[in-house]
């Protein structure tokens, strides 16, 4: 499942912006260090407070898989496939998977896991729980769209039959698509599952304690867990939801001991506190810009002249306070989850989106395009990273002899512009950003197939669209790398969306503690485990 992320306030330097002044020169992004993990734990913590953005809606991930309810319960629940925090992927539930032809998947299942209840995960509980992650309207479903059937075909065995290959499903099984539940609870509680007052139906390393609806949410360490190789050291998390303001006073003064930051502000409010320690890890977050065909955008002349023209360093750090680096594609290396090496030299390459602009080289390009006098309306919504990033566009376009100008349209209509074509009619581009919940770059470049939803600019190859399909249906890593390589060699040549920065995943921890991620793997890999105090 790809997510769009909608952010308020990304970047808050002043207590006018209503949090507390900034203290530290902003980093430069040429050097921004990004990290899996922050520095191992070795003492023992008998509780810790953990800060979200708001108050999960529930707990039941197939009903709402919002950031904070995975961030909760990556801990609670676990999937078939674990993805670690280097956002390579293993098997966890289950203990062997094998492909012995590519529309066959056999799921071979630990013997020695249990749920919270006690009771042994059985082949049943993984057949009914993909069945019930497939069913209409469940977050996961689209997971599915190629699975034929999920049978037992062993004790302890599953196997799963598809319509056609599908290369992405290992890393489904990692998500939300690969989480087992109880189905005895689950039957128990109806459609109380997932609120307040009720236990979870899962096999992590933490349990639900508590759901203090509106105040707080606590889990605990489940000393039955199954898995003796995974000693959390923390003893109890109590979850809090905190605005930016009461984000930041509470973790420096001590009153929270955690939080995975969705908006970069408080990491800059934070990173010169030494209170605190705020940490960098991979992501596949971009912020791009999103050309439409109302005018003069629709010609790819046009779209690489700008893309020459725009000053990423300079967005990078005024937009992004330094918090994030010039980046050449729509998806962040935290993708590059196998291949690395194939996937690292293949960007470096790329010659189309450089840190600083190359203004003679997009000036011949406007020239050979005619040269056209109509202006480019760029979008924001008045948040300072999206308003910096139209003035970039602006600059950029009047010194390779094109016109641009700013339209502001209200913050809760700025994600119309991917329903509403009206809308979208009256700009030439709309800067957003995107990230994938999987840590494979053709994850994405299915935005450019002809006729996407997303690919406002009408983008249209046969080529392309072929090459997309046998991506998604090579299961070898070495073949499906080439292929998604070759992929992102078009999108970027005719620069269907254009790229910007690319925005890391931060962690910020109390002085005391120290362990978890800081990849974006949070969503999906029982973090708090990992959670203790510095030695």
């Amino acid at each position: 499942m790809k997510k769009t992320l909608a952010l308020a306030g990304l970047i808050c330097l002043t207590a006018a912006c209503g949090g507390p002044a900034a203290t530290t020169k902003a980093p430069d992004p040429a050097k921004l260090t990004l990290v899996d993990q922050t520095a191992k734990a070795t003492g023992a913590l008998e509780s810790a407070v953990w800060l979200l953005d708001e108050e999960p809606g529930t707990l039941d991930l197939d009903a709402d898989g919002g950031t904070p309810n995975r961030t909760v319960m990556a801990n609670v629940c676990e999937r078939l496939m674990q993805t670690q925090p280097d956002m390579t992927v293993k098997p966890w539930l289950a203990e062997k998977v094998e492909q012995p032809d590519p529309k066959t998947m056999v799921l071979d299942l630990r013997t020695d896991a249990t749920f919270h209840d006690g009771t042994p995960i059985t082949a049943d509980d993984v057949v009914w729980s993909l069945k019930r992650h497939a069913g209409e309207g469940m977050d996961e479903s689209d997971e599915f769209e190629d699975v034929a059937s999920v049978t037992k075909t062993g004790d302890a065995q599953v196997t799963i039959a598809f319509k056609k290959p599908n290369a992405l499903f290992v890393q489904a099984l990692a998500g939300g698509a690969g989480i087992v539940l109880n189905q005895k609870v689950i039957d128990a509680q109806g459609k109380d599952y997932g609120t307040p007052g009720n236990d979870d139906a899962c096999s992590g390393p933490y349990r639900l304690k508590e759901w203090k609806s509106g105040s707080e949410l606590t889990i605990e360490r489940y000393d039955a867990y199954w898995n003796k190789d995974v000693k959390p050291l923390t003893k109890s998390v109590t979850f809090k939801w905190a605005d930016e303001t009461a984000l930041v006073n509470s973790l420096t003064t001590g009153a929270a001991q955690g939080a995975y930051l969705s908006d970069t502000g408080p990491a800059v409010a934070l990173q010169a506190n030494p209170a605190v320690s705020v940490t960098y890890g991979p992501t596949t977050r971009v912020f791009v810009l999103l050309p439409t065909d109302k005018g003069v955008m629709k010609d790819p002349k046009i779209r690489r002249a700008l893309s020459l023209a725009i000053d990423r360093a300079g967005i990078a750090k005024s937009g992004f306070a330094g918090v994030a680096r010039p980046w050449k594609v729509p998806v962040g290396a935290g993708a590059w989850s196998y291949e690395k090496a194939a996937f690292q030299s293949a960007y470096d390459q790329l010659q189309g989106a450089p840190d600083s602009p190359r203004i003679e080289e997009a000036k011949k390009l406007v020239q050979e395009a005619g040269s056209p006098k109509e202006p480019i309306v760029v979008a924001t919504n008045g948040e300072q990273s999206r308003t910096v990033i139209a003035n970039a566009v602006v600059d950029a376009a009047t010194k390779i002899g094109l016109t641009a100008e700013i339209k502001t349209v209200p913050a809760a209509e700025f994600g119309s512009f991917y329903t509403d074509k009206a809308l979208r009619a009256q700009v030439d581009l709309v800067p957003d950003d995107w990230y994938i919940t999987k840590s494979d770059p053709i994850g994405f470049y299915d935005n450019g197939l002809t006729g996407s939803s997303n690919n406002w600019v009408g983008f249209s190859s046969p080529d392309y669209d072929q090459l997309v399909a046998k991506a998604l249906e090579t299961t070898d890593d070495a073949q499906r790398a080439k292929d998604v390589i070759e992929l992102q060699r078009r999108f970027t040549a005719d620069m269907v969306w254009i790229s910007l920065v690319e925005v890391p995943s931060a962690v910020v921890l109390g002085g005391k503690v120290t362990g978890p991620p800081a990849s974006q793997v949070f969503m999906g890999y029982p973090w708090a485990a990992d959670l203790g105090a510095k030695g």
